[in-house]
């Protein structure tokens, strides 16, 4: 039995969700190539300093980017513009996602939510969000105490 992983699920989901709105789309397949909603794939690490979040977003201008903290939530958003210069009819296949996205994530009590930056590279958001500093984790030394040292074999009190 094959089992599906989240991504491939995404993945999926996305296929259906394409050729449903192709099909019955009501301005028809001709607007339907030209948008569609879409979630850019993120990963998330965290070390003992911070979480990171890295989106990709290629060929999508920074300044149609935005990222913004409500409550517990980061939410971003941003959109990727058809790009009109080619005609339509001359594509034969299109397979890049057009339109508006946004993501969100709950964020854990453990963010400063002052400390946030975003950085634009290469296509990929970077997100840091740094950690208030009681969630950091602190080293606690162990003191062992030395013990009378046991009386050598041989020797009589």
């Amino acid at each position: 039995m094959t089992l599906l992983s989240r991504r491939d699920f995404s993945a999926l989901q996305d296929r259906m969700n394409r050729v449903l709105r192709e099909s019955y789309s009501p301005e028809g397949p001709e607007q339907a190539l030209t948008t569609s909603n879409f979630a850019p794939s993120v990963d998330v690490y965290e070390d003992e300093h911070k979480i990171t979040l890295k989106i990709e977003v290629p060929g999508i201008d920074e300044k149609e980017i935005d990222v913004s903290i409500e409550n517990n939530t980061l939410t971003v958003r941003g959109q990727r513009m058809f790009e009109k210069d080619e005609k339509e009819e001359n594509f034969q296949r299109i397979e890049r996602m057009y339109g508006s996205f946004s993501r969100s994530f709950t964020l854990p009590n453990t963010v400063d939510r002052e400390q946030v930056s975003a950085h634009y590279d290469k296509g990929v958001l970077k997100i840091h969000l740094a950690k208030i500093a009681e969630a950091k984790p602190k080293q606690i030394k162990v003191n062992v105490e030395k013990t009378m040292e046991a009386k050598s074999p041989g020797k009589v009190a």
